[in-house]
């Protein structure tokens, strides 16, 4: 006897429901997509990654330098400071040079008549004995002048000393003549300078606990000024082969950091990937896990590209143009029944006058097929307790 339920198939595709294969609920094979990647897939086009200025560097593990943080000022080099003195008494009566100009050594600087008896009397030139920078005057024109006053302070800034204020726990850490450090002066800007450490001062700080270290810099162009605030990430130890990126590179708050990975097969696309930190310095962040060498992070632009996005096009129309067919939404390869399933609805969406006028044939079918199957049951019902209750034969 064929089973009861065998009418139900027909009786489904008759009324217009398909049944649903089992292919289309499986799971994806292993080589599909992730399907977490179109929610973490921010796509742009060509002027949206030029308008937030996107730069990216290839992960790669390279030299990884453990350093600490501190804080202190620029002072300039002492055996480089001079001082213009006149050694006749006398009166200023030419000032050739005034504070913040550069002079160089020799220069006439002022001219000092002397009390010496004389028509007119002598006048002596007063040269430069260094080259550098005047930064302080103590004379003006016509002003009296002893050979023990100071007119001018001369100081030539062409290298200066950067002098941190380094914790007493941390400086047994360092050696003079080998210790580095990567100086900023927020004067400057974002500029990074590399300084030796010569010397530690002669005393330490009783109330901040701190001893000054001296790490002596370059400054050709004299944009360095003493007294200048500057920051320094002195360098305790440098660790081989460790993973890491440019600090500017990361996101996110502390309990989820993440960085922006471009897309290994579609253009201006970046992926979110979280990433677990390691030690960090002035420039760069260790990355425990999250990235592999050779991916691309976002540098410059990272911080914009979390409120980007929003307008652009999806992962399945970009993969559907970058692959030439068409993919699920989450960016997952379809399987045959998918895109037999994709093909009759975009078929039937063609067609909709068709699936209109056949409705009420397909309802008389759907209703006549019902009845058909509720008269066999009854039937064979009827035939089963006939046969129970006929006579056994002896």
């Amino acid at each position: 006897r064929p089973p009861l339920t065998t009418p139900l198939l027909p009786i489904l595709i008759m009324a217009g429901q398909a049944p649903r294969l089992p292919s289309q609920d499986a799971t994806l094979s292993d080589d599909s997509i992730d399907s977490t990647r179109a929610a973490n897939t921010i796509i742009l086009d060509a002027e949206g990654t030029k308008n937030l200025g996107i730069e990216t560097v290839t992960v790669a593990e390279t030299d990884f330098e453990e350093s600490f943080f501190a804080i202190g000022r620029i002072e300039h080099i002492l055996d480089k400071h001079a001082v213009l003195s006149s050694r006749i008494p006398g009166r200023i009566v030419e000032l050739e040079a005034h504070t913040g100009d550069s002079v160089s050594k020799g220069d006439v600087l002022a001219r000092v008549e002397s009390r010496q008896p004389g028509s007119p009397p002598p006048v002596i030139e007063l040269m430069s004995p260094i080259s550098g920078i005047i930064t302080e005057s103590h004379v003006h024109l016509g002003e009296p002048v002893e050979p023990d006053l100071e007119l001018l302070d001369i100081v030539d800034l062409s290298k200066v000393w950067a002098v941190a204020r380094v914790p007493e726990n941390l400086a047994a850490k360092l050696e003079p003549g080998a210790t580095l450090a990567h100086i900023r002066i927020p004067a400057l800007g974002e500029e990074s300078l590399e300084g030796t450490l010569l010397r530690f001062g002669t005393s330490a700080d009783r109330e901040s606990g701190t001893i000054d270290a001296y790490f002596e810099i370059p400054n050709p162009n004299n944009r360095i000024r003493p007294g200048m605030r500057a920051e320094f990430s002195v360098v305790t130890e440098v660790r081989t082969n460790v993973m890491a990126v440019p600090r500017s590179a990361i996101q996110g708050d502390p309990s989820g950091r993440i960085v922006y990975v471009t897309d290994f097969e579609l253009p201006n696309a970046f992926v979110r990937a979280p990433v677990v930190l390691g030690s960090q310095n002035d420039r760069f962040a260790e990355i425990k896990s999250g990235l592999f060498p050779g991916d691309e992070v976002v540098t410059t632009g990272s911080y914009l590209l979390g409120f980007a996005g929003g307008g652009g096009i999806s992962l399945k129309e970009a993969l559907d143009a970058a692959h030439g067919h068409e993919h699920n939404e989450d960016g997952s390869e379809m399987t045959a029944a998918q895109r037999a399933a994709a093909k009759a609805a975009k078929k039937a969406a063609a067609n909709p006058g068709r699936s209109s006028s056949a409705g009420p044939l397909t309802f008389f079918l759907a209703t006549t097929s019902t009845l058909l199957l509720i008269l066999l049951i009854l039937s064979l019902t009827l035939h089963k307790k006939h046969t129970s209750q006929s006579p056994t034969k002896p």
